[in-house]
């Protein structure tokens, strides 16, 4: 039986939250930033192997303690939550060790290295009644929120395809692949844009490894969702040129998000085909089918600039302050890892479909 610390889900007096991150690498230092910058969080801790990594991404003025001791950080009955940003083979125990310890988890993209890991931890996290928040920062950005705000309003129509480009020369990674390292980015935010009722049923992978790095450097996954429609991911290490692109085509309009493009991130086309209704066809117009193409006006709209990361940290404070699920919770990240899983296995199989596992049989 799990006992919890006391006082560990309680806030400190003036009502911030104790927080502490573990992972000094990359993406450490920007949790690091915008929790001292957050009303919500008192940052205590900097966790890190290397405690030397830890004091140069807490700065060198700051008054955080740094160490290299997780139990420690764990024992602390002041810190409610722990964040970790480190290598995604190490989300398991680490993230484990902290909903056990009666700790809120938020956990950088993956949830997991494997499904049944990521579904173990939200099902813990289900039992201890604690948040498992998983940083799909994307989800927290004007133009995706905006996105998913458009198609839950049924402007864009149904749902038809969704293509989507993420391409740059690359660090290749030493552990993972490039679907692994890229596609969890693009995965997260279909997973939160597409409509209730809309999911993905299976998936088709291909991957390439021109350099010999002992990994798929290049690859392209093809997502078959509910109702017919089409979602198609390009991910690469080796491209020379950065693109950021993603396209939405719907029943009545088409969406084209370019996150290079500051100037115009959204642009709204009112192009697109049209098949006359079934029951407006005659015999002869179902023929020929009856397809005519309509040529409308483009839209940008103005999107207000903030912190993606910045509003992902204040969403996980109002996750543990109200207990309410926060957008990317566990649950979404388990579904990432189902896509992501599925692929490695497309991959094995030369790009055969495989049907994705779903949430069935998660008690969470």
């Amino acid at each position: 039986m799990t006992t919890e610390i006391p006082g560990a889900r309680a806030a400190e007096a003036d009502g911030r939250l104790g927080v502490a991150v573990v992972g000094g690498g990359y993406w450490g230092p920007n949790l690091v930033r915008n929790f001292q910058a957050s009303e919500s969080f008192e940052l205590r801790w900097m966790c890190d192997l290397q405690i030397e990594r830890a004091r140069r991404a807490l700065g060198r003025y700051s008054t955080v303690t740094a160490t290299d001791d997780y139990a420690a950080v764990l024992a602390d009955p002041k810190v409610a939550a722990v964040a970790i940003a480190t290598p995604a083979a190490t989300h398991r125990d680490l993230a484990l060790a902290a909903l056990r310890a009666g700790k809120h988890v938020l956990v950088e993209k993956p949830l997991a290295a494997s499904y049944a890991e990521g579904r173990e931890l939200v099902e813990v996290a289900a039992e201890q009644g604690l948040t498992l928040m998983c940083d799909h920062t994307y989800c927290y950005t004007p133009a995706v929120t905006y996105i998913r705000d458009l198609i839950a309003s049924g402007e864009l129509g149904e749902v038809h395809f969704l293509d989507s480009v993420r391409i740059n020369l690359g660090l290749v990674q030493p552990d993972v692949d490039v679907l692994w390292d890229l596609a969890p980015h693009d995965l997260s935010i279909l997973d939160f844009i597409l409509p209730a009722g809309m999911e993905p049923i299976s998936v088709a992978a291909h991957g390439a490894d021109p350099i010999g790095a002992g990994r798929a450097c290049v690859g392209y996954l093809t997502l078959r969702l509910t109702g017919g429609a089409i979602a198609h991911f390009h991910v690469n290490w080796l491209s020379p040129s950065k693109v950021r692109t993603t396209m939405i085509g719907g029943s009545k309009r088409t969406l084209l998000w370019d996150d290079l493009n500051p100037a115009q991130r959204i642009a709204l086309f009112d192009r697109g085909v049209d098949l006359t209704p079934l029951d407006q066809q005659n015999e002869q117009t179902r023929r020929q089918m009856q397809i005519s193409y309509r040529s409308g006006d483009m839209v940008a709209p103005a999107l207000v600039e903030r912190e993606a990361l910045r509003a992902m940290v204040e969403a996980f404070a109002t996750a543990i302050t109200t207990g309410t699920p926060p957008p990317t919770d566990g649950r979404a990240g388990l579904r990432v890892v189902d896509i992501l899983e599925s692929a490695s296995r497309s991959l094995e199989l030369d790009g055969a479909p495989v049907a994705l596992k779903g949430m069935k049989g998660t008690s969470a």
